[in-house]
């Protein structure tokens, strides 16, 4: 430990500080840009010493730390200044406005885990969490559009692209480019590699036909990963990731869909009428898109559940002031005990559903499996925000039923929190299966 206090104090002379999150360190060095989140950029260090850093005790999941929580404070900032004057302009439209998702790019908030010399802002998954719970505070339709960017398609491409592909895709990705991703279709849901969409190998390149439904931001993104079998005999085993520019003229939007909640994130059905893709855009190994989706969405889960905290803390910063601004029979509502129970049993499934939901992002920074705990995570965070949300709405009575208040919005947004990125149903089947394999019951 004295040759690690060292190489700190060293590191620390020279401009740098050596941060730990739990047993990983990196490293802090001074940035000059206007991006809003280049204080935070981190770059994985090695540090030579002969301290065996697993024996380091982690710390709360919930204790953040200082750079942590400047983030947390900035986005707060930015969601409050740059997005929340149009929440109900662009729920009414059903469209996310321009100069959001301008800004969005520009503060370096669609590169979050992009390293920098793509450039990313190179934060780690927490911290990417943090900024995805902070804007759906304000508006869970923008933090959707974030999420599925940074935490699926970017996380995907980070991990599986070629080097010269992720100087391609990454830089694009991170600085004016939505991405999408085209797993969904109309007879693969919850079933999701049953899919029916085909790439036909023509030689130098493929061939694909078919169509997606549900797909999220299709309607800006500029990038699209898409899922197809080049070999449907081997069933998953031939599901191989493409990557289309949105220009590619085999690749069509067919319908936006119009929604009770999140209405200002696109979510359109697209169809592939013999799109020609260069073998050069296959998106890892052929028939390895199986492991690619699995991969992506296990950390998307925890991406939604961040969402679902941000949108139930959202409602609670609407009503709690509330309570105690309006008076009934003399008193203040929120000094009544009646209501001061109800608002307590919010908090503590909140601070619950918070921990899952950074113990689990915490967990894939360590790079330790998060198949259960992302399931843990999406599954309660939905449960605990829907029951929040309406919580909150019977607390406000008829306020909390008009628009002009806030709250009935968090109410229909909070609802596709139980059905995409994997249904309820689906996260309690995963956390079924993990119970058995870890008992060795999982063979019969």
């Amino acid at each position: 430990m004295n040759q690690l206090l060292k190489t700190c104090r060293r590191l620390a002379n020279s401009g740098i500080i050596l941060d730990r999150y739990g047993n990983n360190f990196r490293l802090r060095t001074p940035f000059s840009s206007e991006k809003l989140l280049l204080p935070f950029r981190r770059t994985l260090a090695s540090v030579e010493s002969s301290t065996n850093v697993s024996n380091i005790q982690p710390g709360p999941c919930l204790l953040f730390s200082e750079d942590e929580n400047m983030l947390r404070d900035t986005v707060r900032k930015f969601s409050q200044s740059s997005i929340a004057p149009k929440v109900r302009e662009m729920d009414e439209k059903g469209e996310t406005d321009k100069e959001v998702i301008s800004q969005l790019f520009s503060n370096g908030l669609m590169g979050l885990e992009v390293p920098v010399e793509y450039g990313g802002s190179g934060l780690t998954f927490t911290q990417a969490c943090i900024v995805i719970e902070e804007i759906a505070r304000v508006d869970p339709a923008v933090a959707v559009l974030v999420d599925v960017h940074n935490t699926v398609v970017n996380t995907a491409v980070r991990k599986w692209a070629r080097p010269e592909q992720k100087k391609k895709w990454l830089t694009a990705l991170a600085t004016d480019t939505v991405g999408s991703f085209c797993l969904s279709e109309a007879s693969s849901g919850s079933d999701a590699f049953a899919l029916k969409t085909r790439a036909v190998d023509k030689g130098d390149h493929f061939v694909i036909n078919g169509g997606k439904l549900w797909i999220s931001n299709a309607m800006e993104a500029g990038l699209f990963i898409v899922f197809a079998n080049v070999n449907p005999e081997k069933g998953h085993k031939g599901i191989t990731a493409f990557v289309l520019d949105s220009k590619n003229p085999g690749l069509s939007i067919a319908k936006k869909e119009d929604k009770l909640g999140i209405r200002a994130s696109s979510t359109c059905e697209l169809v592939f009428q013999d799109a020609k893709v260069s073998k050069e855009d296959v998106l890892g190994e052929i028939g390895n898109g199986y492991k690619i989706a699995i991969e992506s969405l296990n950390e998307g889960r925890i991406g939604i559940g961040a969402q679902m905290i941000g949108l139930a803390q959202g409602a609670m910063d609407i009503i709690f002031p509330y309570l105690h601004e309006r008076k009934q029979f003399g008193s203040r509502i929120g000094d009544f005990q009646g209501v001061q129970f109800q608002y307590a049993q919010a908090r503590v499934e909140l601070e619950a559903a918070r921990a899952l939901v950074y113990n689990a992002a915490r967990m894939n920074d360590a790079g330790i499996s998060i198949r259960k705990e992302a399931a843990f995570a999406k599954y309660y965070s939905a449960q605990v925000a829907e029951r929040i949300a309406s919580k909150c709405i019977d607390l406000a009575g008829g306020m909390g039923f008009v628009k002009e208040f806030g709250l009935e919005k968090y109410y229909r947004d909070v609802k596709i929190g139980h059905i995409y990125e994997g249904t309820d149903n689906i996260q309690l089947q995963t956390i079924a299966k993990e119970m058995q394999r870890e008992s060795g019951f999982d063979k019969k």
